[in-house]
């Protein structure tokens, strides 16, 4: 009897120990972000919420169900054409063979070609990019934490015109400028299709250019010869949305002349302001799949001490929330396989944790990788700082819409 006693207990502290080995000491995740290049800004705005996500993660003891083992992020360039995001995706996954997700890669044509290559791998990829396309595709490794382009224009549109009506002014025309990125076709398309129709609004202006934009002069020539009651003006690249913005006011179309509306953080990101006034900016408005709001001023506190960021953008809310959703798949599954940790992704429903970081307050995707019930976050330019002014339960200000001057 003792020496089966004796057995069973070599036995048992034998598989605590082969447990303990098994246990990661780390938990790799891949960030592949444009860090580089035109668009750079918001590849390193995203990577500021992730680290700082990983921080907290790794302070409040890793990832418990695995041991307490460490979430290290693995970064990798994206660079700012989709050959470099295509290529820097190959990189990553010949190089890093034991990574349990990936997030990335800002823009959504970038993102379109990086997914080809993760979903090939069997990768989890976890994007805030907005084009449709990214989830239509059939693909079950990829998860998409905003709202869709589509989706954005559905729901945004019905209320700027509210808006719009409490002022007294009935919007007739529409214009639109951007660039020829997937993200903006997304939000746009639906528009053409059916919505500037159901708005009784009419497109008088459609100009595509391909980023970076050397001079914006055509352009806000042809606006001017327009003058649309609303311009839809979308541009990713700060580098753009500025010049654009100088352009129209250079020509008496700015400051209220003609409201703009933009779609994506381009327009709200701090660096715009560079030997910028702004004054220009104000009342200046854009759709956002994602932005600080009511609720995460600890987040925009840390990010100010951090990384000296004025407010909270899109990149560094999102990123964290992320990084935070990855955890929360790692802590479900106990396993740190790229399998394990999509299983837990397809099944998870949270409404606390990082749900809070996201508009909607809820995680949950469908069967697409599509965020269930994902919100949106418009943003208003207003004494020199970008304030979410819908929905109400995040904003920080109340909306106006500009008065339009002759």
């Amino acid at each position: 009897m003792r020496s089966a006693i004796a057995a069973l207990a070599i036995f048992a502290a034998g598989t605590q120990a082969f447990a303990q080995t098994e246990q990661p000491k780390e938990v790799k995740v891949g960030l592949l972000l444009t860090l580089s290049g035109i668009w750079a800004r918001p590849g390193e705005s995203e990577l500021y919420g992730a680290e700082l996500a990983a921080k907290h993660i790794n302070e409040q003891g890793g990832i418990k169900s695995l041991g307490g083992a460490k979430l290290k992020l693995v970064v990798m360039d994206a660079g700012d054409s989709v050959e470099r995001s295509k290529n820097a995706a190959q990189r990553l996954v010949a190089q890093e063979k034991d990574l349990a997700a990936v997030s990335g890669a800002v823009i959504s044509s970038l993102t379109l070609a990086a997914t080809e290559v993760t979903e090939r791998a069997k990768l989890p990829f976890l994007t805030l990019s907005y084009s449709d396309l990214i989830t239509e595709r059939g693909f079950k490794y990829v998860f998409q934490t905003s709202a869709t382009g589509k989706a954005q224009a559905e729901k945004a549109m019905p209320e700027l015109m509210k808006l719009a009506a409490s002022a007294g002014a009935k919007p007739k025309t529409v214009g639109i400028i951007m660039d020829n990125t997937a993200a903006n076709y997304a939000f746009v398309n639906p528009m053409k299709e059916k919505i500037f129709a159901d708005l009784g609004t009419k497109l008088v202006l459609e100009e595509v250019y391909t980023p970076p934009l050397a001079d914006a002069t055509p352009i806000v020539q042809r606006l001017r010869a327009s003058r649309p009651d609303i311009l839809l003006l979308l541009s990713v690249a700060v580098a753009d949305s500025k010049l654009l913005l100088e352009k129209i006011n250079e020509f008496g179309l700015g400051q209220g002349r003609i409201p703009i509306i933009s779609n994506g953080n381009g327009i709200a990101e701090p660096s715009i302001l560079a030997n910028m006034d702004a004054k220009l900016l104000q009342g200046v408005m854009s759709v956002i799949g994602n932005f600080g709001g009511k609720g995460q001023e600890a987040l925009a506190a840390e990010l100010k001490t951090t990384y000296r960021e004025p407010w909270t953008v899109q990149g560094p809310v999102s990123g964290y929330g992320t990084v935070m959703i990855i955890k929360e798949a790692l802590e479900i599954s106990g396993r740190a396989d790229p399998e394990a940790v999509t299983q837990a992704l397809r099944t998870m429903d949270l409404r606390d944790g990082p749900a809070k970081y996201f508009p909607g307050g809820r995680v949950k995707f469908d069967d697409k990788g599509r965020r269930v019930d994902a919100g949106l976050v418009i943003v208003q330019w207003q004494d020199g700082v970008p304030k979410a002014v819908f929905p109400p339960e995040l904003a920080t200000a109340e909306a106006f819409w500009p008065k339009r001057s002759q």
